[in-house]
């Protein structure tokens, strides 16, 4: 038998909720808290959320240590300009006056030749004057210049040392702030992972309760008041509202299914009493059918109360399928290869390929195949193939695939496949390439209680 190729299917798992222990029942003030586990690639993805705040800090700290830095480098830059203009003013003096003293590192100059124009341009007669001459940035000089009677003094100081130490300085600053970042960044990860363990735990416990356990609480109680303690308590509370109301939608569904049952046996027994005809038959086929209904809500109550244990035998494979699809009275072609040996529940191996050979004629087309290879059952139809809706979210119990009905399926493949949960095995259901709707039992796939 032919399947399609691994990129097409479209598959559904079961996921098995653990029943309550009724000797230690949940705590539902303190329930188990649920580590997330730890991808080691998340820790490298630029795009988490833990790289985010740490770039977030860095460039934090950058923007202080850039406002800091040319803050110090300005200060620092007009204060050696200050002490230069007043050591040059003090020079000029001491040369004016013919006093000793004054920087022994300034020289003095009358020759107009030998002075910068633009100082020439800004002596005025009687007064005295300043001004930086930074045209060769390595060679930096201070003049102070004074024009009295004709002439021109002026008196220059080499302020390369002051520059060499302002380069020094904003040096400093850089390896200071590459320092501080190269501590800032791993700290701002190592916070922001706190954070990101929290919703980890919160994301792996939506994923969980989607999942089917019902029970999953993240369990963050009233120690932390920020928004991921909101976010938690609002995911715990939705949880615990969402069991609650399926909880309630089981035990309707169990409760009806018990009460139908007695008024049942008594319209059973009516029924056989009834004189044979035409009426009759049609009465009894209605009540046949309205039996096989309540047998099949009792099923899925169990099913949801958890109370379905699997009992494992080795069993011939291929012999139960064959003999599954004998009792079905359906016509289906049935292949066995090698004829494996198989650790599972018979009976409830035999629910299993009953409902799928019944709902393939039901809601497919012949011819229905059905082959066994090592611990794998396909069952395969020929018709329109499983809607969309069910590949992707899964059987829906009281919906079937008949326009009359709505979309979806009826509770053939929701026993199916909690029958599956309970033997441990997985269900996959697809449409094959060709046409035709594909379900594959694989018993490998799941674990044993």
């Amino acid at each position: 038998m032919s399947t399609e190729p691994a990129e097409t299917r479209r598959t559904t798992r079961v996921r098995r909720r653990t029943p309550p222990d009724p000797l230690h029942p949940p705590d539902p003030l303190h329930p188990p808290r649920t580590r997330a586990p730890l991808n080691p690639l998340s820790a490298l993805d630029p795009r988490s959320l833990r790289w985010k705040i740490a770039a977030l800090a860095a460039a934090a700290s950058c923007a202080v240590a850039v406002a800091v830095g040319v803050l110090v480098h300005t200060t620092t830059y007009d204060w050696s300009l200050n002490v230069g203009r007043a050591t040059a003013l003090q020079a000029l003096m001491s040369k004016a006056t013919g006093a000793g003293g004054g920087d022994v590192s300034a020289s003095a100059s009358e020759d107009p030749a030998a002075l910068p124009p633009e100082l020439l341009r800004q002596v005025a007669v009687g007064k005295t004057v300043t001004w930086y001459d930074d045209t060769k940035p390595d060679e930096p000089w201070m003049w102070a210049a004074v024009r009295d009677n004709g002439r021109v003094l002026a008196v220059k100081m080499d302020m390369g040392a002051e520059r060499r130490s302002l380069q020094a300085l904003d040096r400093h600053i850089v390896m200071a702030t590459l320092a501080a970042l190269a501590i800032v960044m791993p700290l701002a990860a190592l916070v922001a992972e706190l954070s990101n363990r929290r919703l980890r735990r919160v994301a792996g416990t939506v994923r969980r309760i989607a999942g089917g356990d019902l029970d999953a609480r993240i369990g963050a109680g009233g120690r932390t008041r920020d928004e991921i303690g909101e976010i938690s308590a609002a995911v715990d509370s939705m949880a615990s509202a969402l069991q609650e109301r399926l909880l309630a939608e089981q035990r309707f569904t169990a409760d009806v299914a018990h009460e139908l049952r007695t008024p049942l046996m008594g319209l059973i027994t009516s029924a056989e009493l009834l004189p044979e005809g035409e009426v009759t038959e049609l009465v009894r086929d209605r009540v046949g059918v309205l039996r096989a209904l309540v047998e099949d809500l009792l099923e899925i109550s169990r099913l949801d109360a958890g109370a379905e244990r699997a009992d494992h035998v080795p069993v011939p494979l291929g012999g139960v399928v064959e003999e599954s699809v004998r009792r079905t009275g359906l016509p289906a072609r049935v292949e066995v290869t090698a004829h494996p040996m198989a650790d599972t529940d018979p009976r409830r191996l035999d629910r299993i390929i009953a409902n799928l050979v019944v709902n393939a004629h039901r809601h497919g087309r012949p011819p229905v195949e059905v082959s066994v290879r090592g611990t794998t059952i396909v069952v395969r139809d020929h018709g329109p193939g499983f809607p969309d809706t069910l590949l992707a979210e899964g059987p829906r119990r009281f919906r079937t695939g008949a326009k009359e009905r709505g979309k979806g399926h009826g509770l053939g493949l929701t026993i199916a496949l909690g029958q599956a949960q309970v033997i441990g095995a997985a269900l996959d259901f697809a449409n094959a390439p060709d046409g035709g709707a594909v379900a594959t039992v694989r018993l490998e796939a799941g674990t044993r209680d």
